[in-house]
């Protein structure tokens, strides 16, 4: 009829399965009904024909907002992550740091002249045994001050850390981009997430210091208090080099611990920036001791040190398995029982049922799998798939990581950079060669030319019809090595999730309610994700860490992680005077 009326027409007709079509339907229909539509702005606003063509990146104003600050300035009652604490960081409660838009492009050259020229500072010499007993007796030296430090006064000192860090956040996302290997975006990541730490353990250290009144008895008071444990060991990581391990030196911080900070050795130098940072915003001599090197014997002989109360590790099970035994020796010069906490990687595993949307669930995946090269402790390297649909996920899967770019990280249209040095780069190429004994190989991207001298390249490898008993399907690989699992019922994909002890995230595109129940019951992991990507744990949000051989300790990015640093103590006070109680 309006073609007879002798107007033009343009149909819209998806062709292909039904559930699928149905899926785009929808999508459009959303989106051309949409208050910032095309269609709205032209027929119904009106828009000049120059502003409906303009390219929509550079369409936006230059000068709008980032879109999280909006968020928190519409819905503060539904974004705030904490208590708003009088007299810390101007009475605000805590959100998440919003990241860069890298879509502008006045980001993204701002961005990239600050990386460009940074230069990696020299960082002293690895560390020795005698090096490891001046910081220790530096660390017991400084800790009665600083356990009798206000705690609102090592807060403010957390909430300056914050501050500096953002002031500094291209800077060390260019010493992370020329280290370790990280992308723009993964980069700019951990610089937030640094950020969320600071900001958010700074207001609930402050509640938690205060005293804790239980019950209400007539002549007798019972309060709760917590104090410090005393001097920490922190180990960090070389795959989050500045977010893990801001945790682990943050939360110790503001409980009113004294550490001794142990970067990563392939992570030394912005280890090294990240401990200034903190000795820039007013940490007294001895609280944060930088220590260089990486060596496992200075661990050693830290965590049979009788001094040392606290061990925050960040790394391999094997090695964190021997420091928890070594720190269960207890010597008869030891004052108090070590604690230990580890956060470790996960075999992790997506599933994908039969009424999974596809497109969501190979953007997911390709994500979770080939971020930052597979190197995330949540990298996914399992995805286990009901048969109806593998071999349709699995041809979309393998079509979108062609889409994949691999290069220098310091390109912003880099996706794919370096793995971290050549003893992971030899263990990772063992692990495809065991791949293809096992299991088909699916889809291997090819290296293009001009990569950066002396940089350790590995392209994704995709292997399909993997079983359980596969080491592929078994052994935490850290690299861009991705599973592909047949089963034959959501239960057994279940079972075969469950199957790993490494179980630290896990995830499911399911458009089934009753599947999605049932993996909140049964999908045993310590971050469950449903219909979005198993990486990327907002703090307060999504609180970090895993069942099983994943992890020790309360999660990271919850205000629980504050407890595996500090000790309770119970106070009861009798104050019945010869029968009269003042509380009568």
């Amino acid at each position: 009829a309006v073609a007879a009326l002798g107007l033009r027409v343009r149909e819209y007709f998806p062709v292909g399965d039904m559930i699928p079509g149905m899926a785009y339907f929808v999508r459009r229909l959303l989106e051309n009904t949409s208050n910032e539509s095309w269609l709205r702005a032209g027929f119904a606003d009106n828009a000049p024909i120059e502003v409906l063509l303009a390219d929509p990146a550079t369409a936006r104003d230059k000068d709008e907002p980032d879109p999280g600050k909006e968020l928190i300035e519409h819905g503060p009652e539904r974004h705030a992550l904490s208590p708003a604490i009088e007299g810390l960081a101007d009475g605000r409660p805590f959100f998440n740091e919003p990241k860069r838009r890298f879509s502008r492009k006045e980001t993204r050259e701002s961005f990239s002249r600050t990386i460009q020229a940074v230069q990696l500072p020299q960082v002293p010499a690895r560390a020795t045994i005698q090096d490891a007993e001046r910081a220790t007796d530096a660390a017991a030296a400084a800790f009665p001050a600083w356990r009798d430090t206000e705690p609102m006064q090592r807060a403010k000192m957390l909430i300056d850390v914050a501050d500096r860090l953002r002031s500094k956040r291209d800077e060390l996302c260019g010493m992370m981009i020329k280290e370790t290997g990280h992308t723009w975006l993964e980069a700019d990541g951990e610089v937030c997430e640094a950020i969320d730490y600071c900001a958010y353990y700074a207001r609930h250290a402050v509640a938690l210091f205060r005293e804790k009144r239980l019950g209400r008895f007539i002549g007798e008071l019972n309060n709760v208090i917590y104090e410090p444990r005393g001097v920490a060991v922190i180990v960090g990581p070389w795959n989050h080099p500045v977010s893990i391990l801001c945790s682990m030196i943050s939360a110790a911080f503001v409980t009113g611990n004294t550490q001794i900070v142990c970067p990563a050795k392939q992570a030394a130098a912005v280890g090294n920036a990240l401990v200034n940072i903190f000795r820039e915003a007013g940490a007294p001599e001895g609280v944060v001791t930088f220590l260089s090197g990486g060596d496992p014997e200075v661990h050693a002989h830290l965590t049979r040190d009788p001094r040392v109360a606290t061990i925050a590790y960040a790394g391999f099970a094997d090695e964190a398995l021997k420091i928890r035994r070594a720190a269960g020796e207890v010597s008869e010069q030891e004052q108090q029982v070590k604690e230990v906490i580890c956060d470790l990687g996960g075999k992790n595993a997506i599933i994908i049922d039969t009424s999974a949307d596809l497109d969501e669930a190979v953007r997911g995946v390709l994500t979770a799998a080939f971020g930052y090269q597979g190197q995330k402790y949540s990298s996914c390297s399992r995805v286990i798939v009901l048969r109806s649909r593998y071999e349709a996920f699995l041809d979309r899967l393998c079509g979108a990581m062609t889409t994949l770019r691999i290069g220098d990280p310091m390109l912003a249209r880099t996706d794919i950079g370096p793995v971290i040095d050549e003893a992971n780069y030899n263990r990772i190429r063992e692990y495809t060669e065991i791949g293809k004994q096992e299991a088909r190989l699916a889809l291997a991207l090819e290296l293009p030319a001009g990569l950066p001298d002396g940089k350790y390249y590995i392209p994704p490898h995709i292997f399909a019809d993997v079983r359980p008993e596969h080491r592929i399907a078994r052994e935490v690989i850290f690299g861009p090595v991705l599973a592909v699992m047949p089963v034959s019922s959501f239960d057994e994909a279940l079972e075969t999730a469950n199957s790993s002890p490494y179980r630290l995230t896990g995830g499911v595109y399911s458009r089934k309610p009753s599947n999605l129940n049932k993996a909140r019951r049964e999908f045993r992991v310590g971050n469950l994700y449903l219909n979005r990507t198993i990486t990327g744990s907002a703090v307060g949000r999504q609180p970090f860490g895993g069942l099983g051989l994943s992890g020790v300790g309360a999660m990271t990015g919850g205000e629980q992680y504050l407890l595996n640093f500090v000790q309770p103590r119970t106070i009861c006070e009798n104050t019945m005077r010869r029968g009269f109680a003042p509380e009568l």
